[in-house]
Parts: C-alpha cells; structure tokens; sequence
C-alpha cells in the first residue's frame, strides 16, 4: 500500500473527514500511525480558524479556548479524550491487570475519568486561549493538534506489545520500528521551532514543548506498560491527550 493510501487510512480512523479509505490493518498500521500528525491537519486548521474567529470578535479568552477545545474534540469524535477517561479510570485506581482491562473494555466513564476529563480540557481550554491572543497564535494551537499525534507512534513503537488480542490497539501495537519512532520525533521536535515562532516563545522554546509533550506520552507509555504490560487503543488516546496538554501548557512558559 502507498503512502496516499495509509495516509487515508490515516485520515478516516483518526478525524470527522468524510474519505473513502480501507478499514486499517496490521501491514497498514506502521505508516499510518507515523503519518497521524499529517491526517489531522484539517483538524488543526479548522482549530486554528475557529480560535482566530473567536478573537476576532472579542470573546473572553476562556470561551475562546473552550471553542477550540470543543472543534478539535468534535472534528476527531472525542477520540482521544474517550481513550484518557478509560485509561485513568482503569488505572488510576489500582485495579490489577485484569480488572483494568475490562474497564477499558466496557467503557463506562467512572469519576476518575470524569475529573481527568475536567481537568485536562480546562487546562488545553486555558492554554489554547492564551496562546490564541492573534492570528500567529491560533496557528501555533492548530499545529499542536497535530504534532500531538506523533505520541502514536511512540505508543506503537516496536516491542511495546497489545495488553490484550483484540481491538483497535491489537492492530497498531508494537507496528512501528523504533528508529522510525524517534527519527519522526526528531522531525516534530524541529518542527516545533515553528510553533515556538508562532506562539511567541521562539524556536527554542517551541522545540522544548513538543519534546516535553512527547516526553510526557513516552513516560505514560512505559508506566502502563508496568502495569499492564501492553497498551491498549484507549492508552495510545491519553497519550495523545497527554502530549497535546504538556505542549499546549509548555508553549506559556517565557523560556
């Protein structure tokens, strides 16, 4: 399969985007999970559209987060932020392995999940208002979107097995080679001197924010993988959750 054709696989797992694409399979997963930050570009820039609208006509900068925070949430199906209330409320509570598992499974949003949920949408809805002050910025939360969705290629890295057979994680872990992973973080991390320019903490600091963002995914990986001893398509979420929050928070800080 050619690059076009993952990338639209890419495309039709990970947004809203109406594409006609297979359904993703194992051969396919490797490239797809690495051209993930590239399938959500149309998020990011419907993000940034609405977040430079929203500052255009005055809102209070908190509503103008929360806008942001909703359009990306609504243009990837609340993929993600589906994906970190399972895993908090499956392992923030110390179940063991197997308990863990089935809470996943099922899917039922505990109070754990419903407080990360909280907590990580009001600290992007903060963020992503703060750096959305002009055009520049609203750009910069657009490209955080998308360099955020390099977490799933660390969380499918190559010997990080699936903590179970079936599902979506079955499929996609353990698919990507490890040099892959870390050349495709090296290529977002340089990326970031961009998005350090647009939101207005310069290259250096741009280029600190994805790294501390991926790093951040990197380490949630490696603990649930003690605890689990796999991951699971809802951890790849909250890893993707995880990165984009750090990043988001780290583009504040005047370095």
């Amino acid at each position: 399969m050619n690059l076009l054709s993952s990338l639209r696989v890419a495309v039709s797992l990970l947004t809203i985007v109406p594409i006609r694409a297979r359904p993703i399979e194992r051969r396919t997963a490797p490239t797809a999970m690495i051209l993930a930050p590239l399938a959500v570009v149309p998020v990011g820039v419907g993000v940034g559209l609405i977040l430079w609208l929203a500052h255009r006509i005055e809102l209070p900068w908190l509503v103008t987060g929360l806008l942001g925070v909703a359009a990306a949430a609504l243009g990837t199906r609340a993929f993600h932020l589906d994906g970190l209330a399972d895993t908090v409320d499956a392992l923030g509570s110390g179940w063991n392995r197997d308990k863990a598992l089935e809470i996943m499974r099922k899917g039922d949003i505990g109070p754990m999940g419903v407080i990360a949920l909280i907590i990580v949408i009001g600290l992007q809805a903060s963020a992503f208002g703060t750096i959305a002050d002009d055009l520049g910025g609203a750009a910069a939360v657009g490209l955080i979107i998308c360099l955020s969705r390099a977490a799933l290629s660390i969380a499918c890295v190559r010997g990080v097995p699936a903590a179970r057979p079936s599902g979506l994680g079955a499929l996609v872990a353990g698919s990507v080679p490890t040099p892959v992973a870390l050349i495709n973080s090296l290529i977002m991390i340089m990326i970031g001197a961009g998005l350090g320019i647009l939101a207005g903490v310069g290259p250096i600091g741009g280029m600190i924010a994805v790294a501390a963002g991926l790093l951040a995914a990197l380490l949630l990986v490696c603990w649930v993988l003690r605890r689990i001893g796999g991951v699971t398509g809802d951890v790849m979420g909250a890893s993707v959750e995880l990165a984009a929050t750090v990043t988001a928070l780290c583009c504040l800080v005047n370095w």
